[in-house]
Parts: structure tokens; C-alpha cells; sequence
């Protein structure tokens, strides 16, 4: 509708529509945080000023005006008058008031008779009649209170912040067109949310955004909490495996939880902290098994039903890259950053013997892969070399005849002559980050850089080869695999975090 050029240089912080739509103010990050207001409609500047030395968080219009918005940020509170083509504000006036003291302010609301409610990093929640200071509500949440959210329908406020479930507290609450008394909610998804980042209201329902990427709907009247998205949190996804018989897949993160969703109805069915960032994982042949690598270099193996533990190992100091069972289920390859490729034998117990490790390997880990008889591992390195070895005696295969007579059972390399035309024109080594071959063998789907899920028939052996090209993540795609039937391919996201199920037609 719009393509607004902006003089923001390093990037937009914030954006938000004025009462009636036809204004939008934008922030830039550059070091004056400068606001500018456009007619979006038109594609033209209105003005621009300076919005503070210090970094602004929230920018809002009241919202029964075009004319008048508040910022507020580290240490400041401002507002806001567009008038004749011109941007002037006055700081908010703390005075002597009791417990008054400029915050740093993270979230704004308005109510009737031009009051404003400032969230603070401390808790308490700042109201203001035009600039100045009315009263503190101290300790409005035990913790920072990161949004709020207002209609002038009713008045009444939802703010949303830090705070550690009770019979009175929560993380969210709703209060009264003053803010002088209010209802907690207690948020229920399984287990404790106590840090909320955005609420919003409407038609007897809010919806509330959490720190852990979870979007909650929660009835006003009876408080009951529906689960309407679930999500790993900070840090990227990077470990993805999907069940060999059924439409389940589990996935591995930075936020040390690994999740087992269901493909079709696309739900959580179960999630387990492990204790550390997690970086890859792998279901055994016949389902029973989990194994799952860490960044810490230490490696469990879980029972797949329950995500119980079963055994652990740490012979390793730095991150596990790729885990693989065997076909046979009888040994466990496991490949770190160290250069190295650990093989155990799973088949006598959990106390997990190490029978040999495969040296001679250039560059840290990419993909494993083994032969569909168990007898040979494919190893991809970060040198971009792809290596055989023999197991269980680890010896590298240097015969290429050896090599072209192998069947693998998977293939998730993004290495060798089978996958030649996978590469892009002028791509880096690294552009290309994941491969999978569908069980069929007849196509290979790639992830990259440039969060582009590729599907090329297979063998791949033509440079740059003819494809189909599908848009979704907004970050480099970390990992991607097809489903046991093909029925769908599933790939995870970096710095958005996101899974995501494509259905093959």
C-alpha cells in the first residue's frame, strides 16, 4: 500500500498509527532517535525532530487525537503536539510528588480527561494529567512493566509485566479507569509464565504475548487461559528430527527446551528443559529413541514417548553439531566442533561405550549420515569436505568406487556430486545451510541464508539447477527435514525462531 522512504539510516525502532489512520510516526535507532511524522497515504514527510539522546521504547498517539502522541524511554517521558507542520513536546513534570522520580519508562496508556499511565522499569505505573505528575501506583507489578494497553470504550487497563504468579499478583492484570484497584490473572499453559511483553483487548477477551514466544487468549469473566500458539524463546532453533512411522517431529534450541509437535494438527504436545542450549537431535529407527547434542559438548539419550531421561555422556568440551543412530539402532555417531566423530555402542545400556572416534577430520561438523546397512558414516566439515569413514573401526574411506557402491539411509548433506547444482550462483560456502532427501529419493529440499526453502529433484547433479523457491522465515533457515511419509517438509528458523510445516503436494 505504502513504501515509505525513510531518513532513518540505521534502521526503525518503532512505528504507530495516529487516532484516525491517516498519520504514522516512525523512530529511528540512530543515535538522536529521531521521530517523523508521514501522511503514509501519500508517501509524503510531515516532519521530523530529534526525539531523545537516550533510547526511546514506545511512541504512542493518544488515541482520540492526530495531533498528540508520548514517547518514553530510558530515564525520560515526553509529549508530544504536531502543530502546523511543526513537532514541539514538553517533558513530563515530576514535581513533589511522593515516590516521584523520572524512571526509565518501557510501556504508555491514555485514559479519559487527557491522563496518560507510564509503565516503569521498577514496576510502579506513573500517572500524568497533561505533563505533569498526578501520583505513583507503586509497585503496580514486582517487576519491569513492559506494556499496557487501554480503550477509551470503557477506560479500563491492562498492563502486562514481571511478576511471579500469587493469589493476589500476576503478570497480567486489569484495572479500573484509575488504576486505583485491579484483577490479576493467573496464566495457565502448563507451566509458570511470569514474564509477559504484550497484552491486548477486545470483546470480553486479552490476548497476551509472552518473553517465551507464547500467545495466550484469556477470558475476562472466567479467567480461563487458551493456549493459541506455542513457540521456543530466545536464541535460534537449530536441532530437527522427525519421527520415522508418525507425524511428529522434535526440535532442539538455544533456549534449552527440546518439543515434540504434532505435524498435523501443528500443536505442542510436549516440551522438557534440558539444562543447556541444545543443538541437535535424532530419533532412532525404530521411534524409542532420543538423542540429543549440546552446546556444552555433553549428549543425552531420552526415551522418545516420554522425553524421560535414559542415559548421558559428556566427552566432549565445545558443541555438539549432528547425533545419529544407526540404522540398526546398535551405535550412536556423534559430531562436535572439535574436529571429531565419537561412535558408541547403545545396544548394551545406557552406560554408553565409546568404540572408536574418527580423526583425521579437517574442520568441525556440519551433517552426519549413515549407510543404510550401518557399516559407514558420511561426514560433512566446515571446510567444506565431505569424508567416509568405516564403523565401527573408523577408518577412512578413500576409494571412490567404495564410496558410489554405498546406499545411505538418509541423506542430509549439503556435500558431493549429488547435491552439485543445490549451490546458488556466486554463493558463499556458507550460504547453503541444511538439506534433506525425501524418503522416496526423489527431490532434496535445502534451507539458506537468505530464509529460502529450495526443492530440486534428486539427484542434484547440474549446477545451479532448476527449482522451486518458498518464502516464510524472515532469518537464515537452520534446519530442515521431510516427514516420514513426504507429506510434509519442516524447517526451523535462526533469529525468528519459528517452525515451520510445508505441505507437499
Amino acid at each position: 500500500m505504502s513504501i515509505l522512504r525513510c531518513p532513518h539510516t540505521k534502521g526503525v525502532s518503532y512505528v504507530n498509527f495516529s487516532a484516525t489512520g491517516k498519520l504514522l510516526l516512525s523512530v529511528g535507532v540512530e543515535p538522536e532517535h529521531t521521530i517523523t511524522v508521514w501522511r503514509w497515504q501519500e508517501g509524503s514527510k510531515v516532519c521530523s525532530k530529534a526525539g531523545h539522546p537516550d533510547r526511546i521504547f514506545v511512541v504512542e498517539f493518544r488515541p482520540d487525537s492526530d495531533s498528540q502522541f508520548v514517547s518514553v524511554g530510558i530515564k525520560h517521558v515526553k509529549f508530544w503536539t504536531l502543530a502546523g507542520g511543526a513537532l514541539m513536546y514538553k517533558k513530563g513534570v515530576v514535581g513533589t510528588v511522593e515516590d516521584g522520580r523520572m524512571q526509565t519508562m518501557l510501556s504508555v496508556a491514555f485514559g479519559a480527561n487527557n491522563l496518560t499511565f507510564t509503565g516503569a522499569i521498577n514496576g510502579d505505573v506513573y500517572v500524568w494529567r497533561d505533563h505533569y505528575l498526578l501520583r505513583v501506583v507503586a509497585k503496580a507489578h514486582t517487576g519491569p512493566v513492559f506494556t499496557m494497553y487501554t480503550t477509551l470504550r470503557d477506560g479500563l487497563i491492562v498492563t502486562g509485566g514481571k511478576e511471579r504468579p500469587t493469589k493476589e499478583g500476576g503478570a497480567v492484570k486489569l484495572w479500573d479507569q484509575e488504576m486505583k484497584r485491579c484483577r490479576a490473572f493467573q496464566l495457565e499453559t502448563g507451566q509458570q509464565v511470569e514474564c509477559v511483553r504484550s497484552v491486548c483487548r477486545g470483546k470480553g477477551k486479552i490476548l497476551v504475548g509472552t518473553k517465551d514466544g507464547e500467545i495466550i487468549e484469556v477470558g475476562e469473566k472466567n479467567a480461563a487461559s487458551n493456549l493459541l500458539l506455542d513457540s521456543h524463546a530466545r536464541g535460534g532453533i537449530w536441532g530437527l528430527t522427525a519421527h520415522p512411522a508418525k507425524e511428529l517431529c522434535i526440535t532442539a534450541s538455544d533456549d534449552a527446551t527440546i518439543r515434540l509437535w504434532d505435524l498435523t494438527d501443528k500443536k505442542l504436545l510436549n516440551k522438557v528443559c534440558v539444562g543447556h542450549a541444545a543443538r541437535c537431535v535424532s530419533y532412532s529407527a525404530d521411534g524409542e529413541m532420543l538423542a540429543v547434542g549440546m552446546k556444552n559438548g555433553e549428549f543425552l539419550l531420552l526415551l522418545a514417548n516420554s522425553l524421560k531421561m535414559w542415559a548421558k555422556k559428556r566427552d566432549r568440551s565445545a558443541a555438539i553439531q549432528d547425533i545419529r543412530f544407526s540404522p540398526d539402532r546398535q551405535l550412536l555417531a556423534v559430531g562436535s566442533v572439535e574436529n571429531t566423530v565419537d561412535v558408541y555402542d547403545v545396544s548394551a545400556g545406557p552406560s554408553l561405550n565409546r568404540l572408536i572416534y574418527c580423526s583425521d577430520i579437517p574442520a568441525f561438523i556440519l551433517q552426519l549420515d549413515f549407510s543404510a546397512d550401518s557399516c559407514y558414516i558420511q561426514v560433512s566439515t566446515g571446510v567444506y569436505k565431505r569424508q567416509v569413514f568405516e564403523v565401527p573401526s573408523g577408518k577412512l574411506v578413500s576409494d571412490q568406487t567404495v564410496i558410489d557402491r554405498i546406499t545411505w539411509a538418509t541423506w542430509t548433506s549439503v556435500l558431493g556430486d549429488e547435491v552439485l547444482g543445490i549451490w546458488p550462483r556466486n554463493a558463499d560456502k556458507a550460504d547453503v545451510n541444511c538439506a534433506c532427501v525425501s524418503h522416496a529419493g526423489l527431490n532434496i529440499v535445502t534451507g539458506d541464508d537468505f530464509g529460502l526453502v529450495k526443492l530440486f529433484d534428486f539427484p542434484c547433479t547440474e549446477k545451479f539447477a532448476k527449482h522451486k523457491r518458498y518464502l516464510g522465515h524472515s532469518a537464515h533457515v537452520t534446519n530442515i527435514r521431510f516427514s516420514h511419509d513426504d507429506k510434509y517438509v519442516i524447517s526451523t528458523g535462526g533469529d525468528d525462531c519459528s517452525v515451520f510445516v510445508w505441505k507437499c503436494l
